[in-house]
């Protein structure tokens, strides 16, 4: 009798301590490691999403392990660019649209804007028109094109058709607004907005709309014309009562969609992932696909084309009947097959434009992590009563493009952004102004007219174009005019972007995903579309499992 009374208290014991310790480890991850308080009291104190796991791939996206590759060419340079030989950079893991942006997301988009300000009102009709592609863009002065200027973007043929006719400054622009409409559905899902309030209407309006950073910085200017849309301490996520707004630190803000870098952009294309040997590459690759050539050794499928592309003089889709490629111009998306990474025609279908500002060398001396030329570092702008400058409709901020068109760069609802100053760049050693696109390439340090700078001038928009002559062309709302200079020696501006990857109209050498050309920011063509990727934030792979090397 005594041995089982001591069995039962030893049994009570080992009970209650594997109890305290379940509740103690329980607790761990909302006690702070600083001061032993608690975090997330439901009686106050600092509050923090102790319980964020892992980043929701975001709609349309798939995930790209970065790494350590060989960024460069592979073929010969028969071209004599000379602007990509070979050098070691290092991409941080991100995500990258499935498939290039098709017609159907882009007229969502537009129709997005014709509801919210509508064109028919004077005061928003260039900004629905500064976002409609240019479908002048398939007319051919010895060609027959029409049909293609009417339907392509439109007809519902062509509704999975990467859409083009669209500038680097429109691509910028439908990120921007894409960002905006999945973080709004982010948050109506956490709780944090009420749902369906992202649907243009009596509630989404010019004067009441979402916006991103204004929701972060100034959370009560978004649907302040509109009553019931912010939920407040009546969401669904715990100690909602303390926290009303969501903040970066409930991680219910889903990052922002943007354009790829030229650095992202080579790497996923190149879907290293059958070269890799233990924890180095083989090798370099010449195409998107593993092997030499551009048809497929498939047994099934053995000969077929695996992209599209111009195949020859006159030649664009084989002959009728026995069709080489599927596709005489654009193909629908995901008519090829996908790179080890799981992303459709990073080879032919359209060229794509990619972030980066055109330079014709890759300064890996200076950085080969996260390459990226382009920088441009703003700031919220803050008004005399000590608020955010945020956009209205009587100050919508237009831009007028080289070639006369206007776009709207700032919309109703947006915080109105000013360039960095001395408060942020004073005894820096990282950056010290906020235009950054010339350094070391454009700048007056890289350039043979160092002397004749005076200080002050690497601010000035022309800096670049005493190194690079291009031409300056002027134009208003109201009249054009070209640059008819004869002594012009370069295209290269601070406004040309690079648009990598062969399309329907390109020959085999452009299928490279090493091959960079470049194009004027603010005009289409009917062979550049594009795709968004969005930042990765944690860990650098998905997989939990530790790794042995």
């Amino acid at each position: 009798m005594k041995n089982i009374i001591t069995l039962r208290s030893l049994f009570v014991v080992v009970l209650l301590t594997s109890l305290l310790g379940c509740n103690k480890s329980s607790n761990s991850g909302n006690t702070s490691r600083a001061t032993g308080w608690q975090i997330n009291d439901k009686n106050g104190g600092f509050q923090y999403n102790t319980s964020f796991k892992e980043q929701e791939t975001a709609p349309g996206l798939v995930f790209v392990e970065g790494g350590t590759f060989t960024r460069g060419k592979v073929q010969d340079d028969v071209m004599h660019d000379w602007n990509n030989s070979p050098n070691q950079q290092h991409v941080q893991s991100f995500y990258m649209d499935e498939t290039e942006v098709t017609n159907l997301m882009y007229l969502e988009y537009l129709d997005y804007i014709k509801r919210v300000y509508p064109p028919d009102n004077p005061a928003f009709k260039a900004i629905y028109n500064g976002a409609v592609p240019d479908t002048l863009v398939w007319r051919n002065r010895l060609g027959y094109s029409e049909m293609m200027v009417e339907n392509y973007l439109r007809h519902p043929a062509y509704r999975n058709y990467p859409v083009v006719g669209v500038s680097w400054v429109q691509a910028v622009e439908f990120a921007n607004w894409r960002s905006n409409r999945v973080a709004e559905i982010g948050l109506q899902e956490a709780g944090y907005l009420e749902k369906n309030s992202h649907i243009p209407g009596e509630l989404v309006t010019s004067t009441s709309n979402f916006n991103i950073d204004t929701y972060i910085n100034a959370p009560k200017e978004t649907y302040k014309d509109s009553l019931g849309l912010h939920l407040g301490g009546k969401g669904k996520r715990r100690n909602d009562s303390i926290v009303s707004y969501a903040t970066r630190e409930t991680g219910a803000i889903v990052l922002k969609y943007r354009l790829p870098t030229e650095a992202e952009w080579e790497y996923a294309a190149l879907g290293l992932t059958e070269l890799r040997s233990y924890n180095v590459y083989r090798g370099r690759k010449k195409y998107p696909w593993d092997g030499q050539y551009t048809r497929s050794g498939n047994r099934k499928v053995k000969g077929d084309q695996l992209a599209n592309f111009k195949q020859g003089k006159g030649d664009y889709g084989g002959i009728s009947g026995w069709s080489d490629d599927g596709a005489d111009i654009t193909n629908e998306v995901m008519s090829y097959e996908p790179n080890n990474f799981g992303i459709y025609d990073m080879a032919g279908n359209v060229a794509e434009w990619v972030a980066d500002v055109y330079r014709p060398i890759v300064d890996d001396e200076f950085n080969d992590f996260g390459y990226y030329r382009g920088n441009v570092y703003t700031k919220n702008s803050i008004g005399e009563d000590g608020t955010f400058k945020v956009i209205g409709t009587d100050d919508i901020e237009f831009e007028t493009l080289s070639n006369g068109k206007v776009v709207a760069r700032g919309l109703p609802g947006q915080i109105s952004q000013v360039p960095v100053d001395e408060n942020e760049t004073y005894l820096r050693t990282n950056f010290s102004r906020s235009n950054n696109i010339n350094f070391r390439d454009g700048d007056e340090r890289s350039s043979r007219f160092f002397q004749d700078f005076e200080e002050g001038d690497s601010e000035k928009k022309d800096t670049t174009r005493k190194m690079y002559n291009s031409p300056l062309h002027k134009a208003s709302s109201d009249s054009k005019s070209y640059d008819r200079s004869n002594t012009k020696t370069s295209l290269i501006n601070d406004e040309v972007r690079v648009y990598k990857g062969g399309s329907w109209k390109d020959r085999e050498y452009w299928l490279d995903p090493a091959q960079r050309r470049y194009y004027p920011q603010d005009m289409a063509t009917n062979y550049i579309g594009f795709r968004c990727a969005m930042s990765r934030v944690g860990s650098k792979s998905l997989s939990t499992k530790k790794r042995k090397n």
